[in-house]
Parts: structure tokens; sequence; C-alpha cells
């Protein structure tokens, strides 16, 4: 990604997350999506800091920006669910309602890597899309009526999927993409 641009100058992501999430797949795409001009929220489910899993040991702390009970969906243009298979954030009713609303009933972006489309089949969104994760969520993903499929990144409607963290580079470009497109939608509309 450029360093330092304006091309999502004025729009405002969340970042889902919370202690055990993947450190690679929300540092990563949170710094890429801020150098492109965007402000980035980490939402989670507790307040102060949530510690990231790197690799095979607890690693660096991230502050939390925002409760998600706090949050309204339409004060986001994108949603972004890194993965963590420690995490395990689906099994969190209370994320699921800030997923659903934007990703399905506004339409907004939606991103989600590795094991990040846990959050998505739980809160229902998923089903007759194509999508991409890490293996091990293929199943639960084929079982919630997604067709799985073995790419670097996949984009079905507003819903972008990525397989793994040595995909964050293409990841973020098409979150960029997807956020760009539709604001240029919403001002043709206007």
């Amino acid at each position: 990604m450029n360093s330092q641009n304006t091309e999502l100058k004025g729009r405002k992501i969340a970042i889902l997350a919370t202690d055990g999430f993947e450190q690679s797949e929300l540092m990563e795409p949170k710094k890429n999506l801020e150098n492109a001009g965007a402000k980035v929220d980490v939402l989670s489910i507790k307040e102060g800091k949530i510690k990231g899993w790197d690799k095979t040991d607890w690693g660096s702390t991230v502050k939390v920006d925002r409760m998600v009970g706090d949050a309204k969906p339409a004060e986001y243009d994108a949603l972004v669910l890194p993965g963590g298979v420690i995490s395990r954030p689906s099994t969190n009713r209370q994320r699921c309602g800030l997923v659903c609303a934007p990703v399905c009933g506004d339409g907004e972006t939606g991103g989600a890597i590795c094991h990040g489309p846990w959050t998505l089949i739980e809160a229902g969104v998923v089903r007759n899309r194509t999508m991409t994760s890490w293996p091990s969520v293929h199943t639960d993903l084929t079982n919630a009526g997604v067709n799985w499929v073995d790419q670097e990144v996949v984009t079905d409607r507003n819903i972008i999927t990525s397989w793994k963290p040595e995909d964050i580079p293409a990841f973020s470009r098409a979150i960029v993409q997807a956020i760009k497109h539709s604001a240029q939608h919403f001002a043709k509309a206007s």
C-alpha cells in the first residue's frame, strides 16, 4: 500500500477483535487502511487493551477505541474481522449484531481474513456467497451455505475474504477499492 495517501479520507472503519486476535491480521490491515486515509476504530467486548496472538505465543496489546455495544453501525463505512482461533469471536452474540447490520442490511463493505468468517457465519450473512478462509473454517462455511474456494482474496458483493496472513496486502487493497467504489456509487446516487 502507498504510504500516506487520501484515497479513504473521511471514511471510518471498524475492526472488531478481542483477546487472542491474530496480531498481523489486525495490525497490518489497520496500518494499511490508515495509510489510505481512513480513520480506524478498534472495537471490542472489553475496555482498555486487548492482547494479540503472534503465531505461536502472546503478542502485543492494542488499545480499544470503543466498546462494541457503544458503536453504531451507521457510523462506519466498513467492518474488518481479523482472525484468531484463540479468540473465537463468533461466539459473542453482541459482536454479531454490529456485523449483521452493516454487512447484511446496509450493504457496507465487510472484510474477514483467516478465521474471521466465523463471525460472519454467526451473523447469518454468508449463505449463497463465494468466500475463502483458513482451511479449518472451510467445513463451517460450507455447512452455512458458502461456496468455499482456495484463493488469495474473494469478493462477493460487499464481503471480502482472504485465506491467510500472507494475503494481507491483497486483502487490504481489495477493501480500499471496495470502499472507494461504494463512495463513488453513493456520490453518483446523491
